[in-house]
């Protein structure tokens, strides 16, 4: 008895595989696609012939703009020509090449204030100018004081009224609320008032240790005076987006610019 069978002369388990295959290697051809609609094409400080400054992109392309639905009910398209930054740099390149220019991948030396500046490790995003929000729309992150229900664990220290003390031991002010994550119940920031009655300014809880027979706060990322340059907020009881990349970006870079022996060579 005769068969036509199609799988007669065909070995089902091999194309199976070699149709997955060919659906992985799609799949991550297209996630890699589809994670450059931020940061990408790369710029260089490289030009063409005609003197086109080039940029990479590399494979795959940058995908066609996407307009995506938020919760809030607005939209953002991604990728936007308008969000390249144009930022100047405060710093030069230490290494130069003739003919070339500035050699690819060398170092910048800053110019100014590294710190206030946005170079190396005080570099920031240019996040949207508004607060995370809740699902109900309100402001994600707040002081304590402005929500009902809030408190401190009678197992934990309780930062409020404890001195700040920067890298050089000196006194920078003193803790007078604390900022929460209404979404995720913790202390964000504490808010340090610099003087009686004077600026205060936000310090991120993962940057702070905690001298509690001391009643100090003691911050090893930048000095005392230097909690006078912490980037402000506009106020209103909440702090966007923008600001906190800016204020966790001013202490994180302390560690390598808040005193000159931090830049020099280790060994």
């Amino acid at each position: 008895m005769e068969s036509n069978s199609f799988l007669e002369y065909i070995d089902a388990a091999q194309v199976a595989l070699y149709a997955f295959w060919v659906f992985f290697a799609g799949l991550i051809w297209y996630l890699h696609r589809e994670d450059k609609r931020e940061g990408y094409p790369l710029d260089t400080n490289r030009v063409d012939k005609y003197g086109t400054p080039i940029t990479v992109e590399g494979l795959p392309p940058v995908p066609c703009p996407k307009t995506f639905l938020l919760a809030d009910g607005s939209t953002i398209q991604a990728p936007r020509a308008s969000s390249a930054d144009r930022r100047p740099i405060a710093a030069r390149q230490v290494g130069w090449d003739d003919r070339f220019g500035p050699d690819v991948g060398a170092p910048l030396d800053p110019t100014g204030d590294p710190m206030r500046d946005g170079v190396g490790p005080a570099s920031y995003a240019e996040r949207a100018d508004q607060p995370e929000r809740m699902v109900d729309g309100s402001p994600m992150i707040v002081p304590m004081s402005s929500v009902a229900g809030w408190s401190v664990s009678s197992r934990d220290p309780d930062p409020r009224g404890m001195t700040v003390v920067g890298l050089d031991g000196a006194q920078a002010g003193t803790v007078r609320d604390l900022w929460v994550d209404k979404a995720e119940p913790q202390i964000r920031y504490l808010e340090v008032e610099l003087s009686p009655g004077g600026r205060a300014v936000l310090l991120p809880a993962g940057f702070v240790r905690y001298d509690v027979k001391g009643r100090r706060v003691k911050v090893a990322s930048i000095t005392a005076a230097q909690f006078a340059g912490v980037p402000g907020i506009a106020g209103g009881g909440q702090v966007t987006k923008l600001e906190e990349d800016r204020i966790m970006a001013y202490f994180g870079s302390g560690h390598l610019y808040a005193v000159p022996s931090r830049l020099g060579p280790v060994v």
